[in-house]
């Protein structure tokens, strides 16, 4: 059974508070409970982590070689500043997903730059929460289908 680590960025403990009218009520709690129940339906394990440190997630990616077929990444405000977590995923074999729940082009114009987009198999944004769900029906369907040639 192929298997997904998604990992939430900075902040993003605070959803369902953190200015809902931009990011939602819904809580991390049950967005990962609604990926849970997705990822039940599509035939893969999923693992799931929040952090508000960027080595953590650093490490998070480089401990997912040979445990996951496959990430999902929301680096939340680390998408503008971290050349580290861009290394990161460039150094691993899998492909990585980027998500957001806003439209960072629509909002300050240092929103609008990611530096690991370029490293990414996609991005899915503007979605709220959906983003993650779109973002983990087009992982399973990658991994099932295998590397585009």
């Amino acid at each position: 059974m192929p298997r997904i680590l998604v990992l939430h960025g900075p902040n993003l403990n605070a959803l369902g508070a953190r200015e809902p009218d931009r990011y939602g009520d819904e809580t991390l709690e049950q967005l990962n409970r609604r990926l849970g129940e997705l990822a039940e339906e599509l035939g893969l394990e999923l693992e799931t982590l929040q952090s508000n440190a960027e080595g953590v997630l650093i490490d998070a990616l480089h401990g997912a070689v040979g445990r996951f077929d496959g990430v999902i990444l929301n680096p939340a405000g680390l998408t503008h500043t971290s050349v580290a977590v861009r290394d990161a995923i460039a150094s691993i074999p899998l492909p990585v997903i980027e998500v957001h729940l806003t439209q960072p082009q629509s909002r300050e114009p240092f929103r609008r730059v990611s530096t690991v987009s370029d490293v990414v198999l996609g991005t899915i944004q503007g979605f709220g929460t959906a983003s993650y769900l779109l973002a983990l029906r087009a992982l399973a369907d990658r991994i099932r289908r295998g590397p585009a040639r």
